[in-house]
């Protein structure tokens, strides 16, 4: 008899699509000659000396487990990070908890919240993985769809008409991956009075906070009212050009945290001492590298803003993070046609909208985490390929 394992499989898994961001990514892969803005990885290095942190702290013998929550030493650099920051308190030995990246943040953070049926409102487009987790811990991902009409923010009422009485939490991402928005402080505490009126739990993912080009960030656990029902995240894989070293943190009660830790004991142990140890230096030592890092990521903004207007695609201004997302509609395609006849012919990887969420159908992500002579060419070879499509005439791009 032979052994159906598509029936073994369970059905939640089954149903829930791949990573689109990693269809085209490997499609790239595949294919010579690409250029790629569709990953969000830094073209940076890290910097040297938190890489001779890592390598100085194998040198010396530290292979070992550390604890659960994570080295002591690091949480208390985040606390103090974030309250010199954002003026924003926590406890590093109650309240701090490193995490393998912020993926898995996002992921303890749904799994100890919430119970089977939980509706999670997720402002979209968002992050792909937002509501494939919320479904994996059981709940219900329900959109906040926002535009480029209102900057691709949600709004207070917008909130207040989704909430049901199933409601249970609010996931949102400012800095925005894939739109670049931001949010401004009033808007945020507008949100925050809606929150407290029908007893929200906020988990707020802030790990390109110090990728901010256009006014500040607001932390969210920072407004009043919303520090013990905020569950914070953050990592050290944007702002420090430190993807592969894996690496994020929650903050948040005590009570959360330490069912968080619960998961994360039994799952991970913990994350790597290695790269822990060098994420202590990183934030000891990393804000003038990260902030030169930063001042580049805008020359970059700049350049690419300026690329789609000359080249005749509509873009909304992203604010932070180091993502654009252009209007590809007046082409008559829908995003993965756009997404896949660019890579086909001109050999430049971007991501389609649709994949991080349905508002995002019209619009394709492009990374400006890349060179800028790569940034630069894959622009030519856009406004070469919508060229191209306006004499086939099978679409109509304004200029």
């Amino acid at each position: 008899m032979q052994f159906n394992w598509s029936e073994r499989i369970s059905p939640t898994i089954r149903n829930i699509p791949p990573s689109g961001i990693r269809r085209f990514f490997d499609m790239a892969s595949e294919m010579k000659g690409v250029i790629s803005l569709g990953v969000g990885e830094p073209d940076f290095v890290t910097p040297w000396n938190i890489r001779e942190t890592g390598i100085s702290s194998l040198r010396d013998g530290y292979t070992m487990y550390t604890s659960n929550a994570g080295l002591l030493e690091l949480r208390e650099e985040i606390a103090r990070h974030l309250h010199e920051w954002y003026n924003v308190r926590y406890e590093p030995r109650s309240e701090v908890l490193v995490t393998v990246g912020v993926s898995e943040a996002v992921d303890l953070a749904l799994r100890t919240i919430i119970h089977p049926g939980d509706e999670v409102l997720i402002a979209e487009p968002c992050y792909v993985s937002y509501s494939p987790c919320t479904v994996m811990a059981g709940g219900v991902a329900v959109p906040l769809p926002s535009d480029a009409a209102n900057e691709f923010r949600i709004t207070a009422e917008q909130l207040e008409a989704a909430i049901t009485p199933r409601t249970k939490a609010l996931l949102i991402n400012y800095p925005n991956n894939p739109t670049g928005a931001t949010m401004p402080r009033e808007e945020l505490l507008k949100i925050a009075k809606v929150v407290e009126k029908h007893d929200l739990i906020v988990i707020s993912d802030e790990v390109y906070d110090k990728l901010t080009y256009v006014g500040e960030h607001t932390c969210f656990a920072e407004l009043p009212g919303m520090r013990d029902r905020t569950i914070l995240l953050n990592g050290f894989s944007k702002a420090y050009a430190m993807t592969g070293w894996r690496l994020g943190y929650a903050c948040g009660h005590p009570e959360v945290i330490a069912a968080m830790t619960k998961i994360h004991q039994y799952t991970m142990i913990c994350a790597p001492i290695t790269t822990q140890r060098a994420a202590v230096e990183a934030l000891r030592n990393g804000t003038e590298e990260m902030k030169q890092m930063v001042a580049s990521y805008d020359q970059r903004r700049r350049l690419v803003l300026k690329g789609f207007e000359e080249i005749g695609l509509s873009c909304f201004e992203p604010k932070g993070a180091f993502y654009a997302f252009p209007s590809i509609k007046a082409t008559g395609m829908t995003s993965e046609q756009f997404a896949q006849r660019l890579l086909e012919s001109k050999k430049v990887a971007v991501v389609p909208g649709n994949v991080l969420g349905e508002c995002g159908e019209g619009h394709i992500r492009c990374s400006y985490a890349s060179s800028v002579q790569n940034l630069t060419e894959a622009i030519e070879r856009m406004g070469s390929f919508l060229h191209e499509l306006r004499q086939q005439g099978t679409a109509i791009v304004s200029g």
